[in-house]
């Protein structure tokens, strides 16, 4: 990833929906880049309370991550996001790295950080909303909607500076976003209660006017037409409020997914990364093919990831082919033997073999947070056990 005053550079003709043997061939020759961006929350030590001193954390943290760390639009959030890499131990240790930097200047200021899709303790009331013209026109334009904004996200970015196929990628990834939703489920509780959901972010985003599963794009045209609409209707302030689960991205060039809670540990992130980008790879290598998206119906592929943020890997899964149900880890597994040859091509395989395994073994982070509160059936239990996550990559790293 780059700055975020970039706009992706859209190579001349790519405009059409086909045509794109060469282009993707190329993609296949090379390790595709992946880069993330961290949604972190800033919480008291004892009281284990949201505390609104992200602009403070931001600051002593930029001295050592100058432009990747950011804050969020409320107070209790701040964002740190990594360089672009082909490789996925160098993306491992820079996510390690700006863990530990957000870690350190949060402690400078007495406070700990958390990585949860929510808040578990309940939010403040009013929201400390930062300030600045663009948080102040979305609380005017939205109202309500922003009171809930102290959700958390791990937004991940492969590069495809071609709008075109950039599209064509996120056609191919769609049916895909019920399994990645339940990899990273990691939000259970809100307001200080357990929501009956393993991810109870993916429910709340989905509120907001263009979120969820995107739409199936036939051309660039089409992408530039709806995007007009929403603007022009003014459901959208610019093209930064698409909040699809997949989008190609406003500021770099690149395919962001966006389907991911953010993650209790730096492990967590890394796992996702590989897999999103072997997803990525194998749509490109299908492209390339002739071979056609898989299209669900949008209500069933809806309904398929409504029953993943509640179910995350302990349950059942909406099978989109099939149209039953079938356990949420068979489709995942299923999922992963289809990219054995990405995940071979760019290394990841054996990262993603050991991250699976332990998924098995410890559950998702929803899984962990409950875990965590069934010992003495307490919310402290489970905000100590998401600060110890986060702290872990300190030890995990020199």
């Amino acid at each position: 990833m780059t700055s975020k005053g970039r706009t992706p550079q859209v190579p001349k003709g790519a405009g059409s929906a086909t045509g794109h043997g060469a282009c993707t061939a190329t993609w296949r020759r090379r390790a595709l880049t992946v880069g993330a961006e961290e949604e972190y929350l800033l919480v008291d030590p004892l009281t284990r309370q949201l505390r609104p001193e992200a602009p403070k954390v931001v600051n002593e943290a930029a001295a050592e991550l100058g432009e990747r760390v950011t804050t969020e639009i409320t107070c209790y959030q701040v964002e740190a996001r990594t360089d672009p890499h082909t490789s996925l131990a160098a993306f491992a240790d820079q996510i390690h790295a700006m863990r530990r930097a957000v870690v350190r200047a949060a402690a400078r200021h007495g406070l700990r950080v958390v990585s949860s899709g929510t808040p578990v303790l309940p939010q403040p009331h009013p929201i400390a909303v930062t300030e600045g013209p663009r948080y102040a026109r979305s609380v005017a334009m939205f109202g309500a909607l922003d009171d809930e904004q102290t959700i958390c996200a791990c937004h991940l970015h492969i590069g495809i500076p071609d709008l075109d196929l950039a599209l064509q990628v996120s056609n191919h990834l769609r049916s895909r976003l019920p399994q990645l939703i339940a990899l990273a489920a990691n939000s259970p509780y809100w307001q200080g209660r357990d929501t009956g959901y393993a991810s109870w972010r993916t429910l709340a985003w989905a509120r907001w006017p263009a979120a969820g599963p995107p739409p199936h794009f036939d051309s660039t045209a089409h992408f530039d037409a709806l995007v007009e609409d929403l603007t022009g209707t003014g459901t959208i302030m610019d093209r930064g409020g698409l909040y699809w689960d997949i989008r190609p991205s406003h500021h770099v060039p690149t395919l962001e997914i966006r389907a991911f809670d953010a993650t209790p540990t730096a492990a967590d992130t890394v796992l996702l990364a590989a897999v999103t980008r072997a997803l990525v790879a194998t749509a490109l290598t299908d492209i390339e093919a002739g071979r056609p998206a898989f299209r669900p119906p949008s209500s069933l592929l809806r309904t398929a990831c409504w029953r993943a943020a509640r179910d995350g890997l302990t349950g059942d899964a909406v099978d989109l082919h099939a149209r039953r149900l079938q356990p949420a880890t068979t489709l995942i597994e299923r999922m992963l033997d289809d990219l054995h040859p990405a995940l071979a091509h760019h290394g990841d395989l054996d990262t993603v073999t050991a991250g699976w395994a332990r998924l098995r073994t410890l559950g998702n982070g929803a899984e962990r947070q409950r875990a965590a509160h069934r010992h003495r059936d307490s919310p402290a239990d489970v905000v100590d056990a998401l600060m110890q996550a986060v702290d872990a990559a300190d030890q995990a790293r020199p």
